[in-house]
């Protein structure tokens, strides 16, 4: 996880939005950390930063595409709940929950000042 906080740092930092790594930071960790404890399988991370009329990041998390979900909590496969998605929620612009194959992704969205 210390290596995916670096490189989203890092590539924060030659974006030229190094403003958005702590709070870009927190809410991956807290999405990879759920894909990997409810699904036991990996996670794939994207980021994509937009310019334009809504300067954007753009986070996707996406959990065992093509893994079968371990056993979790009441609700199905696409059940969100935990303590992580209340940050989400709180720190982010905008997020939420699609499905994807056998998995679902999970993305949030950060508005950045242009330069």
């Amino acid at each position: 996880m210390a290596e995916t906080r670096r490189l989203l740092r890092d590539n924060l930092r030659q974006w030229g939005v190094p403003a958005l790594a702590d709070t870009a930071e927190l809410l991956t960790t807290e999405l990879v950390t759920n894909a990997l404890q409810h699904t036991g399988g990996g996670a794939e991370l994207t980021a994509t930063l937009s310019f334009g009329p809504r300067n954007l990041l753009r986070i996707e998390v996406s959990d065992g595409l093509a893994r079968k979900p371990a056993p979790g909590p009441p609700g199905g496969d696409h059940a969100t709940s935990g303590r992580g998605l209340l940050l989400v929620e709180a720190l982010s612009d905008a997020w939420g929950v699609h499905s994807r194959g056998r998995g679902k992704v999970v993305w949030f969205e950060l508005r950045f000042a242009p330069r």
